[in-house]
């Protein structure tokens, strides 16, 4: 097995096994790691899926039912994410719940070193309502982009779909404004529903005079959020982009849904479409879960608990990564074998 040295200063020298088998393909797809800070949140959109924890919606409503307990500190998040980068993965997405309300952000967004974009990439994923405020540390850190979660365009849309308050739009769209001088990329995600049907023409136009990319999801849905709201067609707003777009890239590639991507002067928008295939992998065949997963094989989510998960609807093929969040080595090692496990479908 061939070994690197950890791009982190503090454990340079160490050494750390590549991902092999079926981790070495995830990763040579573009696969991600998505580090889930906390699951907390000051918003509750009814379509949370939460990385795979309890929503704030529901916590909300009923305080029994809480999120696992934080297990993870700062130091554990920057060794698992060192050691992951330097065994292949060249996607690292930071998300929560709200990653900024989690005072493990600041320094683990400050201890990632310097890096070559070629090498990986880093993106924070935000609601933007503390965006303005975490801006002069967030523009001194290592992030290639800015990821800003803009769902609704009005008060009355923030307050049906997240139960949010009157001026949160004009706070994330300053948060916005913001970023687009201070950070290398910012780009805004929609999350496509009968709730902001009316109002993604209008988000997309103040994105083309901002000048920040957008990125049309499509609704996962979990257990939590079934009956709550009703998605609308990808395909139906593709129709629509293709009247006033000067181009259209179609990707079917790589992890996850395929997408096509719309150039409209000055910006891209990329528009996530299941219709056009998903990967899935070894343990997809005898998925129980299969005939509803929007996502395919698409990401590793790393959360606080100290769990690391390659499917987002099975909490039972979680990888427990808290006896080894010390030791780089034996981490990428355990996420291998995971991983090849999971490709192969040979999990039990």
């Amino acid at each position: 097995m061939t070994v690197i040295d950890l791009p982190l200063p503090r454990l340079a020298g160490l050494p750390v096994p590549r991902l092999a088998g079926g981790g070495a393909d995830f990763a040579r797809r573009g696969g991600q790691l998505r580090v889930s800070f906390t699951p907390r949140c000051q918003l509750g959109c009814w379509f949370c899926h939460n990385e795979g924890e309890i929503p704030p919606r529901i916590t909300r409503a009923d305080r029994t039912r809480q999120p696992r307990p934080r297990a993870l500190t700062a130091e554990d998040f920057l060794t698992a994410i060192g050691a992951l980068t330097a065994a292949g993965i060249g996607r690292v997405f930071f998300t929560g719940g709200e990653p900024l309300l989690s005072p493990l952000a600041r320094p683990v967004l400050q201890g990632i070193p310097g890096h070559d974009p070629d090498q990986y990439t880093t993106t924070l994923i935000t609601n933007g309502l503390t965006l303005t405020r975490d801006l002069p540390w967030l523009a001194a850190a290592a992030l290639d982009r800015v990821k800003v979660s803009l769902h609704y365009f009005s008060d009355a849309s923030i307050a049906a779909i997240a139960s949010g308050k009157p001026g949160d739009v004009a706070t994330i769209k300053a948060g916005i404004e913001a970023a687009a001088r201070v950070i290398p990329a910012v780009e805004i995600n929609v999350l496509l529903q009968q709730h902001n049907a009316h109002e993604v023409a209008d988000i997309i136009g103040y994105a083309r005079r901002t000048g920040v990319s957008v990125q049309l999801i499509e609704l996962v849905g979990t257990g939590h959020n079934t009956g709550l709201g009703d998605k609308i067609s990808s395909a139906q707003v593709s129709g629509w982009l293709r009247t006033i777009a000067t181009g259209e890239q179609v990707i079917t590639g790589g992890t996850g849904q395929g997408r096509r991507v719309f150039t409209l002067d000055p910006i891209t928008v990329e528009v996530i479409d299941a219709g056009l295939g998903r990967h899935h992998a070894g343990q997809c065949a005898t998925c129980p879960q299969r005939p509803r997963c929007t996502e395919g094989f698409w990401a590793l989510r790393l959360d606080s608990a100290g769990a690391l998960a390659p499917c987002l609807l099975r909490p039972d093929l979680r990888l427990d990564i808290t006896a080894a969040a010390g030791d780089p080595a034996a981490l990428t090692t355990a996420v291998s074998a995971h991983l090849d496990a999971f490709t192969h479908g040979t999990l039990p």
